[in-house]
């Protein structure tokens, strides 16, 4: 970290799940105040009787602004975008206007991004179905950042410190996400991925591997042929801009190639075949991070853990990792010049 300290706004998420507990518990956290100048975004009512019953000693400083922060640990800077009463609010029991007001905080964090405003956020927990209970298009986070800042080609990356994994396709069932699979596509997720690892996280010439879709990574067309057709000839268009591109590799090997240091990231292509042997490592401190957006965002890698929220067991340790994270990235754009 440079002596620079990005303010970096982060969401309170659902105020029916783990969010609050988690934000609270994080910034309790000192480090968190080397690393940068952390705004909330979320409802104080709410905050305040999370602090209490997890008796959590804080000074909430309300703003309107970022730049009237005071950035102090102990005290928290505190942008409230809604008055929830608390009286109507049930743990794991989202509503439409819970709903409402996690999505009021994710819009918020992006317009001051958009505006320069703050240098990056972070996303607490949320749940697609609060999201449709509150009337929204959008399936979650990733959806709604596209949406806002007109982007049209973006990346989920899961980080850790031991692996990093991106995926080709998302949210669809094995059928769709295998049908949707296409050269454009996987080239134009590697191209995105391979900018990211250099200009946020500051590694030059970085190592992408490319995992294949079926057993073996097809064994040569003999149990599919969707390497030959479609992966092949991304991961030779990537190879023709004079990136470090490797693959395709059988899926039951590659990651372990990579948490030794053989990658810096692994290309997937399809939602579980990534986060399976991420979660097995990073459960507790993994980062999610959209990447190709004009704005960093980072997000815990978890739920709202309905079942446990409003008990104090929720775990902050991902949600540190997404503040220090957002906090490195921003520094090294700052350095660069670009997202």
């Amino acid at each position: 970290m440079n002596e620079y300290k990005p303010i970096v706004g982060i969401t309170m998420g659902d105020p029916v799940g783990v969010g609050p507990e988690i934000l609270l518990m994080s910034l309790q956290d000192k480090s968190v105040y080397k690393w940068c100048r952390p705004i909330v975004i979320g409802d104080h009512n709410l905050l305040a009787r999370v602090s209490k019953a997890l008796n959590v000693k804080v000074v909430f400083n309300p703003i309107t602004v970022p730049e009237d922060g005071k950035f102090l640990y102990g005290t928290i800077d505190l942008i409230s975008r809604t008055d929830l009463d608390t009286k109507d609010v049930k743990w794991g029991l989202p509503n439409r206007i819970t709903g409402l007001a996690m999505i009021e905080y994710i819009k918020t964090a992006i317009d001051l991004a958009i505006e320069r405003n703050i240098d990056a956020f972070v996303t607490g927990p949320i749940n697609k179905v609060a999201m449709k209970m509150a009337g929204s298009p959008f399936s979650g986070h990733t959806e709604l950042l596209a949406q806002r800042t007109n982007t049209d080609k973006y990346v989920m990356m899961m980080a850790g410190n031991r692996l990093r994994i991106v995926l080709v396709t998302i949210h669809q069932s094995m059928k769709d996400a295998i049908a949707s699979l296409s050269v454009e596509k996987i080239f134009n997720t590697i191209e995105i991925t391979h900018s990211s690892l250099e200009s946020r996280f500051g590694i030059q010439s970085p190592r992408i591997a490319v995992a294949g879709l079926n057993p073996h990574a097809g064994e040569q067309g003999l149990f599919g042929s969707e390497e030959q057709e479609i992966i092949i000839p991304a991961i030779r268009q990537a190879r023709s801009q004079g990136w470090n591109i490797s693959g395709p590799f059988p899926p039951d090997t590659v990651f372990y190639q990579a948490i030794n240091g053989q990658f810096d990231t692994v290309v997937c292509m399809y939602h579980d075949q990534g986060l399976i042997p991420f979660k097995l490592i990073h459960f507790m401190d993994g980062v999610n991070t959209t990447i190709g957006l004009p704005v960093i965002r980072t997000s815990v890698d978890h739920g709202t853990a309905y079942d446990i929220a409003g008990t104090g067991k929720a775990k902050p340790g991902s949600m540190i990792e997404a503040i220090r994270m957002a906090a490195i990235h921003a520094n090294n754009v700052l350095k660069g010049g670009s997202c």
